[in-house]
C-alpha cells in the first residue's frame, strides 16, 4: 500500500462515524384518532444521529397545501429533508424531529380540511391534531414536547392553518412560518365557481352556500380582525412568531397583505416577506431555507427572547 492510499484509508476510517449518523425519512406512519374514529397517517423526518443517541428534539409540523397536497410533497417534491441535512450539517439550525401529518379526508373526497374543523362538526381535523396527533407524536417519538420545543411551516392551505392554530392557541407553538398562505379575500369567495366553492370551503363554510351565504360566521372567524382580537397579543410582545413569505404575482397576495396590516395595527410582531414569484412550487422551494431559519430562531430564542 501506497503512502498515499494509506493516508487515504486512514482519513475514511476517522470519518466513519460522522458518515454513520444519518439522517432518515419514514413514510406511512399510523396515529390512532378517536376525535376522527380512524387513523391519520404521516411521515417523519428524523434528524442525523436519532438512532445513534438518546437526547430529546424539538418537533416541527408541516402542513402541506390543498388540491393533491399530500405529506410526501415535502420530500419527492420539496427536498425539505435534504435542506434540513444541509442547514443541520452546517450549525445554521440545530437538529429537530420534522413530522408531516396526512390532512386529506378519508376515501376518495377531495374537499380540503384546511386542516380545521368542519363548519357542521362532521370532520374535526383541528381538534385532532391538538388532541390526538401532537400527544401522539410526542409520545411515540423522543420530543422535548411543550408549546415552546414545537413549530408550524405551511404552504397555502397548511400556511393558513399554521397561522391559525398560532394564533388561536399561541402557547401550544413556539413559532410558524407560512408560505402563500391561502387567505382569500371576500371577493375572491364570492367569485368561486359552485364546484370550486365546494372542494375548497364545503366542509369549512358549509356545502351548497351560494353568494353572501358564503359569508358566514365560519367565514368570519377567518378573517384577519377577528383572529387578531381573539389572540393573546401579550405572546407576540417581544418575538416575531409569526413570519410570511408571499410571491407578488400570488392569488392570495391581497389576503395575506391584509392579515399583515391587521397583526401591525393591533400591535403583534410579525414578519411580512414579500418576493418575485407566484404561486407554485419553485418559489416554495426557494423560500424554504428562510422559513426553516425563522423556525431555527423561535425554537432556540434567537430572537432573543
Amino acid at each position: 500500500m501506497t503512502a498515499r492510499n494509506l493516508l487515504l484509508g486512514l482519513i475514511l476510517l476517522c470519518g466513519l462515524p460522522a458518515a454513520m449518523a444519518r439522517a432518515e425519512v419514514r413514510f406511512e406512519n399510523v396515529i390512532a384518532s378517536d376525535t376522527l374514529g380512524r387513523p391519520v397517517r404521516y411521515a417523519i423526518y428524523l434528524p442525523p444521529g436519532y438512532d445513534e443517541d438518546s437526547r430529546d428534539y424539538p418537533v416541527l409540523y408541516l402542513l402541506h397545501g390543498g388540491g393533491t397536497g399530500q405529506p410526501a410533497d415535502w420530500f419527492t417534491l420539496a427536498g425539505i429533508d435534504q435542506m434540513l441535512d444541509r442547514l443541520i450539517g452546517t450549525g445554521e439550525i440545530r437538529p429537530l424531529i420534522a413530522v408531516a401529518p396526512d390532512g386529506r379526508r378519508a376515501g376518495d373526497s377531495d374537499i380540503a380540511t384546511y386542516f380545521l374543523d368542519d363548519r357542521d362538526g362532521e370532520s374535526r381535523w383541528g381538534t385532532m391534531f391538538l388532541e390526538d396527533f401532537i400527544p401522539g407524536v410526542e409520545t411515540r417519538h423522543r420530543t422535548l414536547g411543550g408549546g415552546d420545543a414545537r413549530a408550524l411551516l405551511g404552504i397555502s392551505m397548511g400556511g393558513l392553518a399554521a397561522t391559525v392554530f398560532q394564533l388561536r392557541a399561541p402557547g401550544a407553538f413556539a413559532g410558524t412560518a407560512a408560505i402563500s398562505a391561502a387567505f382569500r379575500t371576500e371577493a375572491q369567495v364570492l367569485g368561486l365557481s359552485p364546484d370550486a366553492y365546494r372542494s375548497r370551503y364545503a366542509g369549512l363554510l358549509g356545502a351548497d352556500l351560494e353568494g353572501d351565504a358564503r359569508l358566514n360566521e365560519a367565514w368570519d372567524a377567518l378573517l384577519p380582525d377577528t383572529l387578531v382580537s381573539e389572540t393573546e397579543p401579550a405572546r407576540f410582545a417581544r418575538v416575531p412568531r409569526l413570519y410570511f413569505d408571499i410571491g407578488a404575482d400570488d392569488p392570495f397576495f391581497e389576503g395575506t397583505a391584509d392579515l399583515h396590516v391587521a397583526l401591525r395595527d393591533a400591535g403583534i410582531r410579525h414578519r411580512f416577506r414579500v418576493t418575485e414569484g407566484g404561486h407554485d412550487w419553485p418559489f416554495w422551494r426557494a423560500s424554504l431555507d428562510d422559513a426553516l431559519r425563522h423556525v431555527n430562531a423561535v425554537l432556540t430564542r434567537d430572537y432573543g427572547e
